[in-house]
């Protein structure tokens, strides 16, 4: 149950002012059709999430106790830094409608969070807790509690 509730504080608060909140917001003006978005986004962060989940797991078991220890000691330490710096959508063109508003969201949300904060610390909360559902299960709960309110707000 810790695997669940430290997944979903730590995304949720590192989700905040993240380029896929700014992304939600972005939908969600744009299409005003949350119930797509907000489907796309749980389908994309479900996928992603697993995927790092399944790269953290993996990770612990290639290191030791005790490097283990030190390595996500470290890894969290540089998360919580990083948290603190706003990120910024590169690009602020409209997004193309080509595959309709859900796939849009989808495509979307799985390629900026390719490499962002959040899929980062889905992979160090999956080598420390060893639990792939849980965690993935918070991760995911942590994404929409931080998108969701956007994504209807924007609207």
């Amino acid at each position: 149950m810790e695997s669940l509730v430290v997944s979903t504080l730590v995304v949720a608060l590192a989700e905040i002012g993240d380029k896929t909140q700014l992304l939600a917001l972005l939908l969600a003006t744009r299409f005003r059709r949350p119930g797509p978005i907000i489907l796309g986004i749980f389908v994309a962060t479900i996928v992603n999430h697993a995927g790092a989940a399944a790269v953290g797991e993996w990770i612990s078991t290639l290191l030791g106790p005790m490097r283990l220890r030190w390595a996500l000691g470290l890894a969290f330490l540089a998360f919580a830094a990083w948290a603190l710096i706003p990120d910024k959508l590169e690009n602020e063109e409209q997004p193309r409608v080509r595959f309709g508003v859900f796939l849009t969201t989808v495509i979307s949300f799985f390629l900026v969070e390719m490499g962002d904060k959040t899929q980062v610390a889905t992979i160090a909360l999956a080598a420390r807790f060893h639990d792939l559902p849980l965690v993935v299960l918070g991760t995911t709960t942590g994404m929409l509690l931080a998108n969701v309110p956007v994504v209807l707000l924007g609207k």
